[in-house]
């Protein structure tokens, strides 16, 4: 018999990648940065809801560091649709979608 979590399946809702360039607030801190890819870990605390992950946060060219889905707060513009790196409007707006199905309204913040 194989253990689901360890397979990285889950019984509740599916787990959504938030996209490369996707604009992100730690919610500790208040830093902001931008989703620069995933690191695989094969040791360590604190990963995603794939077991596997942590994204991967560009805070500053050439600054970079590790974090769980559950400490980013995605940001969004004045509409309410998530800000991305060099995305046009209708990509940003399918991408909300995809992350509200997923996130509660806490999770999304409106850009200073």
């Amino acid at each position: 018999m194989t253990n689901p979590k360890a397979a990285g399946l889950h019984t509740g809702k599916r787990w959504v990648r938030i996209p490369d360039g996707t604009k992100v607030k730690f919610r500790g801190d208040g830093r902001e940065g931008i989703i620069d890819g995933l690191t695989e870990l094969v040791i360590g605390p604190g990963r995603n809801p794939d077991s596997r992950t942590q994204y991967r946060i560009n805070i500053g060219d050439p600054d970079r560091t590790l974090a769980i889905e559950d400490d980013l707060l995605v940001l969004t513009d004045a509409d309410g649709v998530v800000l991305m790196v060099k995305q046009k409007g209708e990509y940003r707006r399918v991408v909300t979608q995809q992350l509200q199905a997923v996130f509660g309204a806490d999770r999304f913040v409106r850009a200073a």
